[in-house]
């Protein structure tokens, strides 16, 4: 197993894959952002509510933020393992608690736990293939869990909001995942003999 100092080498051979041992600073970021990511997100939501997000669907004011933590938590898996992101859901349950309510906490970490199993079975087999394969592959499989197990949960409209709630993430993983492949493909085409 091979590590690097960067959660997202630019040489996926050489990436860092879940359980590599890292410095307690190198984890202080994607620790931040998931749990940060996962308050924001039902913080959100016990506020506004369900919001219209375009081409006549909706889905939960949190949905945004809630794709980030699905990108967050990767990010996790990568530079500290799959233990921590366990801890990183309890963290973000017991602060939502505080603020967004216990009902939405709950629905929070319980959907997020079922998308970690979820996660484990399709990220940690591709990631040694590439950052932006198994990101995609692991997004694809969890945001359908994470969302039917979280709408359910909090007691929202399931099928009204699932729609909505599928197009939000699936955008807020994209254009994240779109600017890290073409950065890389900047990166080496630099550093390639010959590029300019």
């Amino acid at each position: 197993m091979t590590t690097t100092s960067r959660p997202y080498a630019a040489d996926p051979a050489s990436a860092t894959v879940r359980g590599s041992h890292r410095s307690a600073p190198a984890m202080v970021a994607p620790v931040l952002a998931f749990v940060a990511t996962v308050v924001a997100a039902n913080v959100l939501t016990a506020v506004f509510g369900l919001v219209p997000v375009g081409f006549g669907l909706t889905a939960t004011a949190g949905t945004a933020a809630a794709g980030v933590t699905l990108l967050a938590r990767d990010w996790v898996h990568d530079v500290a393992g799959g233990p921590a992101v366990l801890v990183c859901i309890a963290a973000g349950a017991l602060l939502s608690a505080g603020l967004a309510g216990p009902r939405l906490a709950l629905a929070s970490a319980t959907a997020f736990a079922v998308s970690e199993l979820a996660d484990l079975a399709v990220y940690q087999p591709l990631r040694r293939r590439g950052l932006v394969r198994a990101v995609l592959a692991s997004n694809a499989v969890g945001a359908p869990l994470d969302t039917i197990v979280f709408l359910t949960l909090a007691g929202l409209p399931v099928w009204a909001a699932l729609p909505g709630q599928l197009w939000v993430k699936a955008l807020t993983t994209a254009i994240p995942v779109a600017v890290v492949w073409t950065a890389r493909a900047v990166l080496r085409h630099r550093l390639r003999p010959g590029g300019s």
